[in-house]
């Protein structure tokens, strides 16, 4: 972090080290108590105007799960980032967390007003200029509120502050309330106190003055519309932070509008945007690990998509060993959608009719033959081998399909094949566990692609030979009776319309991701704290979605 980016924290009366992480760094190690204002009351005093809001908790109890997580090195690797943090964060100063800020600062609402203009003042254009850009650049404007659960030990801080070294402090009066200008090093911060229990905060003062105004009657965002059904928040355990999107669309239009980089939303984005009407999502700790969920309120006469739920059957299709693995159900459905919405599209819709075009040389039909047929639960899983053409890539997938239409499938699957002879790769059958397997070999390597049916209505593609051997002979338990996707999956929500499931517990895993991404040693041991992560989705109606992300945790040894 910059020098001068550590010393603008500073005068902010210490809200913005709060906001930026060290509050979580300390609830984490050492635990405090929690704030006086809760999401409700904080959202009072921000304007109806903010584009959305986060409430970050202080509760001691919450922050505390985390530390029953993490291996013996990655809680050491965490807490030397937390020295490194404050002695960056609190150079040059006296400031000490422990001493000047724990003791008074409570939960935390950081909300996002609409961007402000760049002033006239600030736009620099060289002389002979025809073309000043008309589209400026819009500056972010955030505001922040912090709950005071201890006044006099916030009053300390403050007198304390007035004694830094390059420290202005400069006083102004709006409807009757003190607004304090803190400068160091050009930059100012306003902050103002409202009712001896909130303070308020941001880098522009127009903000301060409309929290102001807010306090004072006018509009707030907890009565906003959309806003007050979803400040209730996710309900989770040991909530950790919620962030509420009371406009989905209106948030996504002002944030681009403001990025001259971004193109204009065409009318086409925009009614797919406003298919989602607000989201809220929460963090929580549980004893599995750090959930994630979050739910979008839609419009049922805009949303196209028919969910259905996944019967889960097809997990078990599967060797234990798997170690990723995605799952859902009738992809010939969301094709049908997609088909649907790219008439609206015209890149996307060029871009199908030449998907079509180019399998039509090969005499198969996009829409029929290769996603008509999809109608029922599908998985795609990646399972670890080092056998035959998998050897250099210590892997290979299979995708499994349930069907009622096995007629259209074989008549596909015929037709690739004979496109792979075409291109001289040796296309042969052979029995595995009873099963009738067709593969597409390679001298000397084995197969490179397998296919065959499982039963009557099940279909499986297998990249390489090793995994058609474990797909079709099912000698060993499958994953749906493993511990590592009971331990990740098991807590979600069912039913459900599939599961994403990624293993990190597995020997392979970390080495994997490490060969395709590059890692350092500080990265592997975070990975290696980490058991597996997984999601999922589901949809009562057509006027809501849930997300649920769990990402499971290793217990400490003890």
């Amino acid at each position: 972090m910059p020098e001068s980016k550590s010393k603008f924290l500073i005068p902010a009366v210490g809200a913005a080290v709060v906001v930026v992480g060290s509050i979580a760094a300390y609830t984490y190690f050492k635990g405090s108590p929690g704030g006086t204002s809760d999401a409700l009351g904080s959202a009072k005093v921000v304007p109806s105007t903010a584009l959305m809001a986060t409430y970050i908790t202080t509760d001691s109890e919450a922050w505390a799960k985390l530390q029953q997580f993490g291996t013996p090195e990655a809680q050491k690797l965490v807490a030397k980032g937390l020295e490194d943090f404050n002695k960056q964060i609190f150079s040059d100063s006296n400031v000490s967390y422990e001493k000047d800020i724990k003791p008074w600062a409570g939960s935390v609402m950081i909300a996002v007003l609409p961007p402000n203009p760049v002033k006239s003042a600030q736009l620099k254009v060289p002389s002979g200029t025809t073309n000043v850009p008309t589209n400026l650049q819009q500056e972010s404007n955030i505001l922040i509120v912090v709950g005071i659960k201890d006044k006099l030990s916030a009053l300390n801080f403050a007198n304390k502050l007035k004694s830094q070294k390059g420290v202005k402090l400069q006083e102004s009066d709006y409807q009757g309330q003190k607004i304090i200008e803190t400068t160091q090093n050009g930059k100012p911060t306003y902050s103002v106190v409202l009712n001896d229990s909130q303070l308020v905060l941001a880098p522009e003062k127009q903000a301060v003055e409309k929290a102001i105004d807010t306090f004072k009657g006018q509009s707030s965002f907890a009565n906003k519309e959309g806003a007050s059904s979803i400040l209730k928040g996710v309900d989770l355990k040991n909530s950790l932070a919620q962030i509420y999107v009371p406009d989905y669309a209106g948030m996504i239009q002002q944030l681009t509008a403001g990025n001259p980089q971004a193109k204009q939303l065409p009318p086409q984005t925009l009614t797919q945007l406003k298919q989602i009407k607000s989201v809220v999502a929460g963090v929580g700790v549980d004893d599995a690990g750090v959930r994630v969920k979050a739910i979008a309120n839609l419009d049922p006469q805009l949303n196209k998509f028919q969910y259905q739920s996944s019967p889960g059957n097809i997990v078990g299709q599967f060797p234990a060993d798997t170690f990723a693995l995605i799952s859902g159900n009738g992809i010939s459905r969301g094709w049908e959608v997609l088909v649907e919405q790219s008439k609206d599209y015209p890149e996307m819709k060029q871009a199908l009719e030449q998907a079509r075009g180019q399998l039509k040389f090969a005499n198969i039909d996009l829409d029929k033959d290769i996603f008509g047929w999809m109608n029922g639960e599908f998985a795609f899983g990646a399972i670890p081998s080092n056998q035959g053409v998998l050897a250099s890539v210590g892997f290979g997938g299979a995708l499994v399909f349930d069907t009622s239409d096995r007629k259209t499938a074989e008549a596909t699957l015929t037709k690739l094949d004979t496109l792979a002879k075409a291109q001289q790769i040796n296309v042969a059958n052979r029995n595995i566990g009873g099963k009738n397997v067709t593969e597409w070999q390679i001298p000397r390597q084995g197969a490179l692609l397998a296919h065959g049916w499982l039963d009557q209505d099940t279909v499986f593609v297998a990249l390489g030979g090793p995994i058609a051997e474990v797909v079709s002979d099912r000698k060993n338990p499958s994953l749906d009776t493993s511990d590592a996707f009971k331990a990740v999956t098991g807590s979600l929500q069912k039913p459900n319309g599939g599961y994403f499931y990624l293993d990190m517990d597995k020997t392979k895993t970390v080495p994997l991701i490490n060969s395709f991404v590059s890692s350092n040693a500080d990265t592997i041991t975070i990975l290696n704290s980490i058991r597996g992560l997984g999601f999922t989705a589901i949809s009562p109606d057509k006027s809501t979605s849930e997300l649920e992300v769990l990402l499971a945790l290793k217990p400490t040894a003890k």
